[in-house]
């Protein structure tokens, strides 16, 4: 197989394990590698396509993980082979360097893909450096670090294995990043969002209920603000709506008149309007008008 391949074939399956294809898919990928690829020293460093290949022994799925052990032993047979012919053809020993990385401890292994037993610290103050998480996932900085945020938001107040909440936090990522096209602004935007209503204190239904599958990935990452709320909040939101609404009904006499507001109905120009806060502080205020001319009433923020 010519490097150019051997890059190509690389770059497939790394897309296919980054976008968190269906296992047999990757597993499939792999299994053509070891059939078809037999690379030699030089493609293996110019492609590091045995850097990408160790990391996939740490992955959570044990089938892509034995797979890539296997690969990497049959590609390290092949270097060793290589470089024991070149020994002998030049009579002299060379540095026994291999461009494929060692193979991950069980605490490396540990780190990388989590804990499965239940969490038995301070759900308070759980973050994903102090569960010792590698984030290093997908080869992008920005990316891993909205991995780590959504991890952050996810594990606060949650007894969850570290493995299962770090799965969710790279399935949230990666919906993320297939619905908003890539790493721009409304992605970041909404990263900083879920992270934002996840910490909520008032909101810890809302973690529970995408670790649960309750609200999948996909639904997540599309939800808007007003749909990220917790029912507390939201109730909350009614009733100062509602009273608000109460205060502004006040006498026409402490009303404005104006002369630049339009009545849609009638078009005349002689308007009465109050203003009032009838949402939360960030939003804006609502205005009240009524027509002098015809009795014709409407509201617009």
């Amino acid at each position: 197989m010519e490097q150019r391949e051997l890059e190509s074939r690389v770059k497939q399956l790394m897309k296919c394990v980054t976008n968190n294809e269906p296992p047999e898919t990757a597993l499939r990928m792999l299994e053509e590698l070891k059939k078809d690829a037999s690379p030699t020293e030089d493609q293996l460093r110019a492609t590091k396509a045995g850097v990408f290949i160790g990391k996939l022994r740490a992955n959570p799925n044990k089938e892509i993980a034995r797979s890539a052990s296997e690969l990497v032993i049959k590609w390290k047979k092949l270097v060793e082979a290589e470089k024991s012919n070149k020994r002998s053809k030049m009579g002299s020993p060379a540095p026994a360097t291999s461009p494929l990385p060692p193979k991950a401890s069980p605490v490396a292994a540990s780190k990388s893909t989590g804990s499965t037993a239940a969490y038995t610290g301070d759900p308070e103050k759980r973050k994903f450096d102090v569960d010792k998480v590698d984030l290093n996932r997908t080869g992008s900085k920005v990316r891993d670090q909205c991995t780590g945020l959504i991890y952050n938001g996810l594990a606060y107040r949650s007894t969850e294995s570290i493995s299962n909440v770090l799965a969710r936090s790279i399935a949230v990522e990666n919906a993320a990043y297939t619905h908003f096209a890539g790493e721009n602004d409304a992605y970041k935007k909404k990263i900083r969002s879920l992270f934002t209503n996840l910490k909520g204190k008032t909101n810890a239904a809302l973690g529970l209920r995408v670790m649960s599958g309750d609200i999948s990935p996909q639904k997540f990452v599309t939800m808007t603000d007003d749909d990220l709320k917790s029912d507390h909040q939201k109730q909350l939101e009614i009733e100062l709506e509602k009273e608000n609404m109460k205060k502004a009904q006040v006498p026409m006499a402490e009303k404005s008149i104006s002369d630049s507001l339009e009545c849609g109905k009638c078009k005349q120009k002689k308007v009465s309007y109050t203003q009032a806060q009838t949402r939360s502080a960030d939003e804006p205020m609502t205005t009240f008008c009524e027509c002098l001319h015809c009795g014709n009433r409407w509201k617009f923020s």
